[in-house]
């Protein structure tokens, strides 16, 4: 209980560092895209050294799918506590993770306010997915959409 907290505000805290860093920038919309990428950034450098460590003891994987079902079962599950609840794909190398209470947005408010500011909250999980995915050897782009605030999140990783 209290470690998620603590990843929490920490993430948190991640956010609001970067953009306190680039608040002296003029265009605001392209602050906007260059903190966004700043955390994707960090993310990716996170996803890549977790996922050496979660796997080190893990026999190799098969398909692209067996490497989604370990990203959304144990991976997931170690860094936020619970399984994606649904995973889609259209077998051509895009996937669909769903997470329907997502850790990181449930202390939000239903509002559309609040949906605008999901895209800073939801960079940093996207670029721990796209490390973890370069790791295992799938080039990716990771997108995050907000369905319902505060909760409903869909991944759609695309390999390239």
């Amino acid at each position: 209980m209290a470690d998620d907290v603590l990843f929490e505000f920490l993430h948190m805290e991640i956010v609001a560092h970067v953009y306190r860093e680039h608040a002296t920038r003029e265009d605001i919309d392209k602050e906007r895209v260059t903190c966004v990428s700043t955390l994707e950034v960090m993310g990716f450098r996170v996803g890549q050294g977790l996922i050496e460590r979660f796997t080190k003891d893990c026999p190799t994987f098969k398909d692209d799918l067996d490497i989604m079902k370990f990203l959304c079962k144990d991976f997931w599950s170690t860094i936020f506590r619970k399984q994606i609840d649904n995973l889609r794909t259209n077998h051509q190398g895009t996937y669909v993770l769903q997470d329907n209470k997502f850790a990181l947005l449930t202390q939000f408010s239903n509002g559309k306010q609040y949906l605008e500011e999901a895209p800073k909250y939801l960079a940093f999980s996207c670029g721990l997915i796209r490390g973890a995915l370069s790791n295992l050897g799938l080039e990716s782009v990771v997108t995050a959409e907000v369905s319902l605030m505060p909760s409903s999140v869909f991944l759609c990783c695309r390999w390239r």
